[in-house]
């Protein structure tokens, strides 16, 4: 799936070692996976975007793939969202890029909104991919969008609740993902993809999934409620799957509007999977408008 990428465990300075996926040359591009997958959702866009002139950095987060999943404590801070940003900041400065396009889907949509606002000066400009800020989604919370996400309010319950469910049968909860978020376009996800899926959705990440959720009802809300400094001041293009719950709940580019102040964006023709549903639009987009940024 990614030929011509290098393939290396890389021990950050925040103490944890990232699964790291690297090819290309050119201007720097970070792409963050979200729940429940790892860095292989960018299998088909990565290396368009390496063709297209980047340099592709593509990690799996803390908590997934074979990234390290370290122990969580009360305040759930190892999985805040600050804190996994800082393992990406640190991994990239490990690698020579001081400042960098980014991009993120679901979680890693997420990690990049946080980075975004606690490292200005690094990130140069970031997408996001099907998703509205977090605190808006949770502060408007209706009977549609707790049935249709329910894993928002699954997820966060006390351990071991949640991990031990999904545990009974982890391959039919993630498939049963994949299909709902996918509106039943499994095609859309190669036999190599479900194959390394399935594999890293060990008990370990399991219970390291949980804590990014809890984390996200709990520290991540107060990080954002402690907000300083107005908007985000770099340009943010917003993707989203016009099939999916968050355009039919949503006005995207609104949402993101009250956070940023240079948004762009558009929906495809999917679910929530864009990189995997969508894959050459999704690159197209990305590639344009990185590219709109200059070198």
């Amino acid at each position: 799936m990614f030929a011509g990428f290098t393939d290396q465990a890389i021990e950050v300075s925040t103490g944890v070692s990232l699964r790291v996926r690297t090819a290309g040359e050119g201007p720097a591009v970070l792409l963050l996976h979200g729940y429940p997958q790892t860095h292989t959702c960018w299998h088909k866009v990565a290396p368009k975007l390496v063709a297209a002139g980047f340099h592709v950095v593509l990690a799996d987060l803390r908590g997934y793939g074979d990234s390290d999943k370290p122990d969580s404590d009360s305040n759930h801070s190892p999985y805040s969202k600050r804190t996994m940003g800082e393992d990406q900041i640190a991994l990239m400065r490990q690698l020579g890029h001081e400042s960098f396009f980014l991009a993120g889907h679901d979680r890693g949509a997420r990690v990049a909104h946080r980075m975004a606002r606690d490292y200005p000066d690094a990130v140069r400009a970031l997408a996001v991919l099907d998703i509205a800020p977090t605190a808006h989604m949770y502060n408007n919370t209706n009977m549609e969008f707790a049935s249709g996400y329910y894993h928002w309010f699954f997820l966060i319950q006390p351990a071991p609740l949640p991990e031990k469910l999904i545990g009974a049968d982890p391959a039919f909860y993630l498939k049963s993902k994949l299909h709902a978020w996918s509106k039943g376009n499994d095609a859309a996800f190669t036999p190599e993809a479900l194959a390394e899926y399935e594999r890293c959705f060990t008990p370990e990440m399991i219970a390291a999934s949980c804590e990014d959720y809890r984390a996200s009802a709990t520290i991540d809300l107060q990080h954002d409620g402690r907000a300083v400094g107005g908007k985000l001041q770099q340009p943010l293009l917003a993707l989203w799957g016009a099939k999916g719950l968050v355009a039919k709940l949503y006005d995207v580019i609104s949402t993101w509007e009250d956070v940023a102040q240079n948004v762009r964006g558009a929906p495809l023709p999917c679910g929530h999977f864009l990189p995997e549903e969508e894959p050459e639009e999704t690159a197209r987009l990305l590639t344009e408008f990185f590219r709109s940024m200059g070198t």
